[in-house]
């Protein structure tokens, strides 16, 4: 009998309010008793008290304790090899940066990693690769599927609100995505893995789903962060980021190339993602109706980004990342996202010219 590939979860799993203060005993439970710990900047302050305790309490050493303000390649190296042998495990809490810090270190070392993000910005947090500068140029290299997700909702409600609309923004792009992997297959330039098509579908209906008052409520952040955590795990089981990254990434990665000072990923991909679905003509109005109604496209209107910025960005897209083949390789569909930047009329009124 023939069996499928081997794939990683998350042995630990923990998303709600308060999970912070449990970390120690979720380590414990796991064997994990001398840990390397990388804060974000200026988190020590912050969460560094919570975090020592906790560990204090069930005993777990903890052999180095920094922060981390880095994600060049040669820098994080460097850091794995010199933790001390005995790292049981790399934990990491903070934003994307030290999160691709620390997950990249672990990965070379070969050793478990925990992830505690303090954003619900993106699903970086959970997804096997990290965004690393090598050379000076932003990279995607693979690293580790985190062995450990601890996520405390009260944290991601006090973070600044920007940081839910990015990670609402990521979430949406799930629609967007699988439609041009789906598309993507048809063309003969790929083969779609459908139980990672259905984990994604999954996460992004759940989520899109989800009852609310505000996006500060429990149920709406823990959805959102639980989805966005099983898009990483969607990733896994297709072996390559193509569930939750299609031609609304390539749109976000062409603005990070062009600007000086980009917005955050899933600001960029929320938008990228409402221009592609039209295009699509797929699910458009889902979208929309979850841009407008949580207050991502009010947010995004006071950022004054450029229609200039986002047709140059659309051109280049396709370039990025030359062996894919989404709707945006097309020309006939690069020139409709275009016409949209120009005429359409929720875009015209969070895009300046």
């Amino acid at each position: 009998m023939q069996t499928g590939k081997a794939i990683s979860v998350p042995a630990i799993l923990k998303v709600g309010n308060g999970t912070l203060n449990q970390l120690g005993s979720y380590l414990k439970g796991e064997g994990l008793k001398q840990v390397v710990i990388f804060l974000g900047n200026g988190l020590i302050d912050m969460f560094g008290e919570t975090v020592m305790e906790s560990l204090k309490k069930e005993e777990i050493t903890v052999l180095e304790y920094s922060e981390l303000d880095t994600v060049d390649i040669d820098d994080i190296i460097t850091l794995a090899f010199s933790m001390p042998n005995k790292t049981q495990a790399v934990i990491s809490i903070g934003g994307g940066k030290v999160i691709d810090a620390g997950k990249y270190a672990a990965f070379l070392r070969n050793i478990p990693f925990i992830s505690v993000p303090t954003s619900s910005s993106s699903d970086g947090f959970s997804s096997a690769s990290a965004s690393l500068l090598v050379h000076g140029k932003r990279t995607s290299v693979p690293a580790k599927l985190a062995y450990g997700i601890v996520v405390d909702t009260q944290i991601i409600r006090t973070a600044p609100e920007k940081f839910i609309y990015s990670g609402i923004g990521d979430m949406i792009s799930k629609i967007t995505a699988l439609y041009d992997w789906i598309y993507e297959e048809k063309c003969g330039y790929s083969t779609v893995n459908d139980f990672a098509v259905m984990i994604a579908k999954k996460a992004v209906n759940s989520f899109v789903r989800t009852p609310y008052q505000s996006i500060k409520d429990e149920l709406f952040l823990k959805e959102l962060v639980d989805s966005l955590a099983m898009s990483g795990i969607a990733n896994e089981i297709a072996g390559s980021s193509a569930p939750t990254s299609g031609s609304e990434h390539l749109i976000s990665h062409a603005l990070d190339k062009l600007l000086e000072a980009p917005q955050l990923h899933g600001i960029q991909v929320g938008i990228a993602t409402y221009i592609m679905s039209k295009v699509h003509n797929h699910r458009y109005v889902r979208v929309q109706t979850v841009l407008e109604e949580t207050g991502f496209f009010d947010f995004a209107a006071t950022l004054q980004m450029k229609k200039s910025d986002f047709l140059a960005a659309i051109d280049l897209a396709p370039s990025i990342k030359p062996f894919r083949h989404t709707y945006l390789h097309k020309e006939k569909y690069r020139e409709e996202a275009k016409r949209l930047v120009r005429e359409d009329e929720i875009l015209n009124r969070i895009l300046v010219d």
